[in-house]
């Protein structure tokens, strides 16, 4: 079975999230209205609405570094995450956990970065030179 993910959250403002993800990401706008927007977020469908983002914290360990729980994220080909990272670390972006790469010469070797979106709102980004490596023990 092959099916798209939605996710459905929070955002405190309309016109960051639509530079953020849309801009600075590259992800296309969908439908919208006053109160949410709808973006293709690789392939995925998120919905960003107007409210309050949902709670986290640094409760999840990557390394020997606390990252926020819950978060949303992406696999991506390696080339499209490096392209990804590159973008983000030529504007300036803070992240939580910088562009790096995990498990390197084992199985499951991946780049992984962690940032937050306008709002809050906690993304990992991971890049897989193999994508069927993905599950790899």
């Amino acid at each position: 079975m092959n099916s798209l993910f939605h996710l459905a959250y929070h955002v405190t403002d309309l016109q960051k999230a639509r530079s953020f993800y849309g801009e600075l990401l590259g992800c296309k706008e969908g439908r919208s209205t006053e109160t949410w927007i709808d973006f293709d977020f690789f392939g995925h469908q998120i919905s960003l609405h107007l409210g309050d983002p949902f709670k986290t914290a640094n409760t999840g360990k990557v390394g020997d570094q606390m990252v926020p729980m819950p978060h949303l994220g992406i696999v991506l080909p390696q080339e499209d995450w490096q392209a990804l990272a590159d973008r983000l670390l030529s504007c300036g972006m803070e992240f939580v956990l910088k562009p790096q790469t995990r498990f390197e010469g084992e199985p499951g070797e991946q780049s992984t970065m962690f940032f937050l979106d306008p709002s809050g709102n906690p993304i990992e980004v991971k890049g897989f030179k193999n994508i069927n490596a993905v599950y790899a023990n």
